[in-house]
């Protein structure tokens, strides 16, 4: 049993509008992503998405099922995104072996027992980003590449928001329950994420921040459209998005963040744009 995991509860756009900062970096941020020859999680309660990450060094790291889950073994009633955001490493699942490089995607479906992490060297090793969703279905496993993925140009240097989507674990692409994840890179010289921003209330999100430069950093911000707040963040952090909430970045420097989406839609494009001069 791992009991290396947090549980955070839901919040309500009401109570979030009351909170200070350190309440709000408490209930929405994970500063710590990553465990050390042990997979590390947080456990929310917007849709029930667990996201979380491992660095394996000594050798194989087991993903074992956690208390909350009530469950035999972690992927019993769930799906997995794995991305690499390390060395090259292998993801070993009911004896399959997957070879992950920096910035490929593997999908897990629902009933998978055994899944192990390793890398394939110590001084350089993997970082494999996870995300997990309860699932009804037990879809094929998958490994997603990086240039396997639907690709989708956006924004303009003029509004300093260019970049580059790669939707790895999407319907296009793989079949899921529920879960989607992809990787946005902003182009040099750009720094704003999502913008125009939106809400998109049939689904909750998590964004992952990573390739920021050392003393450069990331201001996220969220909330309602009409009661915005931010949150400053640094490399390789993680910050909850409830479906109310807008999401949203602007960086120091240019950088790279992966999204994962869960909900009772799966269409990308189902959102609601929220026009720049209405924000407040």
């Amino acid at each position: 049993m791992n009991e290396n995991y947090q549980v955070r509860y839901a919040v309500g756009q009401r109570e979030m509008n009351q909170m200070g900062t350190e309440a709000i970096r408490s209930d929405f941020l994970i500063e710590d992503v990553f465990g050390s020859d042990q997979v590390k999680l947080v456990y929310s309660h917007f849709d029930r998405y667990i996201t979380g990450g491992v660095i394996p060094v000594k050798g194989k790291v087991f993903l074992d099922t956690i208390d909350s889950l009530k469950s035999e073994f972690f992927l019993e009633r769930r799906e997995l995104g794995i991305i690499n955001v390390g060395g090259k490493g292998t993801v070993m699942a009911d004896g399959q072996s997957y070879s992950l490089d920096y910035k490929e995607a593997l999908y897990l479906g629902k009933g998978t027992k055994e899944v192990y992490f390793s890398s394939d060297t110590a001084h350089k090793p993997a970082l494999f980003y996870l995300n997990s969703t309860p699932a009804h279905h037990a879809y094929p496993s998958k490994k997603i590449g990086r240039d396997e993925a639907e690709i989708v140009e956006l924004g303009a240097p003029e509004t300093a928001n260019a970049r580059t989507i790669r939707k790895l674990i999407v319907n296009s692409i793989v079949e899921t329950c529920q879960l989607q994840m992809g990787m946005t890179e902003i182009h040099s010289g750009s720094v704003w994420n999502t913008m125009p921003a939106h809400v998109h209330d049939r689904r909750m999100e998590v964004y992952f921040y990573f390739e920021i430069p050392e003393e450069q950093a990331i201001c996220h911000f969220m909330g309602a459209p009409n009661e915005t707040r931010h949150l400053w963040m640094t490399n390789n952090q993680a910050v909850i998005s409830p479906p109310w909430s807008i999401h949203s970045g602007c960086g120091t420097s240019n950088y790279t963040f992966i999204w994962g989406m869960a909900g009772e839609n799966l269409d990308y494009g189902d959102m609601d744009a929220c026009p720049i001069p209405t924000l407040r």
